[in-house]
C-alpha cells in the first residue's frame, strides 16, 4: 500500500491526469456543496482533489485499496462493483470514473448504473485508453476488455442514456513513442516477465514527463480540444428523461 501511495502521489502520469481532470471539472462542476463520487477510486488520491467541488464519496472493487482510501479520512468510501452501486438513484451531482470502464465486461451496464445514481443535470467525467489498434501486452496485463475510439466511447455513452457534452484526446506528445513500444509488445504474454505496475522513477524525470500534460491541461482549460493522444476524456450529462 505504501508503494501505491507513492506512485499515486508522485508519478507523472497520475499527477498529469489530475491536472487534466481538474481543468475539465472547473468548467462543469456545480457550486460547492454538491455530492461528488469517484467511481473506481483506487487508493483514494483523487478524493482529495474532489473535496474542492463538494462532499466526496468513493467506491472501489479491491478491498485493500478501498481500506487505504478510507484511511485517508476523506469522505465515505465503500467496497463494491460499478455495475451495482450501493446508492439510491439521483444521489450525485458529479461523478468521475478515471480509467475504469475498460476494466468492466459490459461498459453499457457500467455507464447506465453511473447514470442511475447521477442527478438529472449532473455530469460524469470519464477517461479511457484510446485506440484499439494499440492493444498490447499492457492491456492484457492490466485486465482491460477494450480500448476506445471517439466513436465507440460516444456510442457506449449514448446507448447508456448519457448526452455527450465534450470529448477530447490527451497525453498527445507521447502517443508516437508509446505506439512503437505497444506494437513491439504484440505476441508476448504476461508471463514474459512483464509487470503492469508503474514505477515511480527519479523525481526529476517525473517532473520532465509531467510538463506536456501540464501544458495540455492549460490548453483544455480554455475550452479547446486535442485531436489525438493515448487517452480519451469525455464529459457526459445526465439530461434526464426524454432529453
Amino acid at each position: 500500500m505504501k508503494a501505491m501511495l507513492e506512485v499515486d502521489e508522485g508519478h507523472w502520469w497520475y499527477r498529469g491526469r489530475r491536472l487534466i481532470v481538474r481543468a475539465e471539472l472547473d468548467r462543469v462542476a456545480p457550486a460547492n456543496g454538491a455530492r461528488v463520487l469517484d467511481a473506481g477510486c483506487g487508493s483514494g488520491r483523487m478524493l482529495q482533489e474532489l473535496t474542492d467541488y463538494g462532499q466526496v464519496y468513493g467506491i472501489e472493487l479491491d478491498p485493500d485499496a478501498a481500506a487505504f482510501a478510507a484511511s485517508r479520512g476523506i469522505g465515505e468510501v465503500r467496497v463494491g462493483r460499478l455495475e451495482e452501486l450501493p446508492w439510491e438513484s439521483g444521489t450525485f451531482d458529479l461523478i468521475t470514473c478515471l480509467d475504469v470502464i475498460e476494466h468492466t465486461a459490459d461498459d453499457r451496464r457500467t455507464l447506465g448504473e453511473l447514470r442511475r445514481v447521477c442527478k438529472p443535470g449532473g455530469f460524469l467525467l470519464v477517461t479511457v485508453p484510446a485506440y484499439q489498434a494499440l492493444w498490447s501486452l499492457h492491456d492484457v496485463a492490466n485486465h482491460h476488455y477494450r480500448r476506445y475510439s471517439r466513436r465507440t466511447l460516444r456510442v457506449a455513452a449514448v446507448e447508456a442514456g448519457w448526452k455527450v457534452r465534450r470529448m477530447t484526446s490527451f497525453n498527445s506528445i507521447l502517443l508516437a513513442p508509446a505506439a512503437v513500444v505497444r506494437i513491439a509488445q504484440r505476441g508476448k504474454s504476461p508471463d514474459s516477465g512483464y509487470t503492469p505496475e508503474l514505477s515511480l522513477g527519479p523525481a526529476w524525470l517525473n517532473t520532465v514527463l509531467e510538463q506536456p500534460l501540464r501544458a495540455e491541461a492549460r490548453w483544455l482549460a480554455r475550452g479547446r480540444t486535442l485531436p489525438a493522444g493515448l487517452s480519451l476524456l469525455a464529459v457526459l450529462e445526465n439530461a434526464g428523461p426524454g432529453a
